[in-house]
């Protein structure tokens, strides 16, 4: 006979003396399914510490894992879209703007910034494909070309990171004329020989991959990141045959030679200052 005998079954402690975990804790990887702790994954770069899968990020954990204890002066922060063609589909584009600031806290597609990586001052731009699948605007295209306009001025290399659905139809010819203005602007940059950096993100189409995010002196993306013009299933559609294994990854473009080179988001930081130092 055991020495212990349960007098009471199941749990007696009240309601109201019960304590849950705090929500935010914890972390469950999208791709191993694994959990570790919020703090944890934050402090490894958004990067899963059992398959290192990379957590789609935007501007606010790029800062941070990349300037300086996270100390940096935004560029153009109060700048909105316009409604040139007075747009409207399920909801006037206006209103689809306000909604989409009220749910990301966020201006538009992309934030623009400059401050010290590794000791050294750097201009940067980061898309946030929360706001609007990371679409390509007037608005994108201006802080970009504003952004390039104070590196050149400030002497400073720039860097741009990349994370977009492409052109943004709302907009229609004024986005596409974003490809073209920001092209200009780099082509500027260059010829005051000051380094461009382009990091494609996942995933990273459209406009923005036929233009700025494929300008840099180095091209480079993180590893697994979606890459190309049109996706996948549209090229499945339209050349009716099946694509090859890992298609538009950042790893199959690499072999395909449109790339430089992947770099893991831990090594980031260190790399960019490698960089940045050899386009001096």
């Amino acid at each position: 006979m055991s020495w212990f005998v349960r007098k009471d079954k199941g749990i007696q402690t009240p309601t109201e003396l019960k304590r849950e975990a705090p929500d935010g804790l914890w972390y469950q990887c999208p791709n191993c399914k694994k959990a570790m702790q919020t703090r944890e994954h934050k402090l490894n770069a958004y990067t899963c510490i059992h398959c290192n899968y990379h957590e789609k990020v935007g501007s606010e954990a790029y800062f941070s894992i990349l300037f300086d204890d996270n100390e940096f002066v935004e560029l153009d922060a109060a700048m909105t879209s316009g409604d040139p063609l007075k747009f409207v589909d399920t909801k006037a584009y206006p209103d689809r703007i306000r909604a989409t600031m009220a749910k990301t806290g966020l201006r538009d597609a992309v934030r623009t910034a400059y401050g010290p990586v590794n000791g050294e001052m750097v201009t940067m731009a980061v898309m946030d494909f929360a706001f609007i699948g990371g679409s390509m605007g007037s608005v994108v295209g201006e802080k970009i070309a504003r952004a390039v306009d104070h590196a050149i001025q400030k002497r400073t290399p720039f860097l741009m990171v990349s994370r977009s659905g492409g052109a943004r139809m709302m907009e229609a010819g004024f986005s596409l004329m974003q490809m073209a203005k920001t092209s200009a602007k780099l082509a500027l940059l260059s010829n005051e020989k000051l380094p461009y950096v382009s990091l494609l993100t996942d995933p990273t189409t459209g406009g923005v991959t036929a233009s700025y995010a494929m300008l840099g002196d180095f091209n480079i993306a993180e590893p697994e990141a979606l890459i190309g013009f049109a996706g996948p299933r549209v090229i499945r559609e339209t050349i009716g045959k099946d694509l090859p294994k890992g298609f538009q990854s950042a790893e199959f473009v690499l072999e395909h030679g449109f790339l430089d080179f992947i770099v893991d988001r831990k090594d980031l930081k260190a790399r960019l200052s490698t960089l940045f130092a050899m386009l001096k």
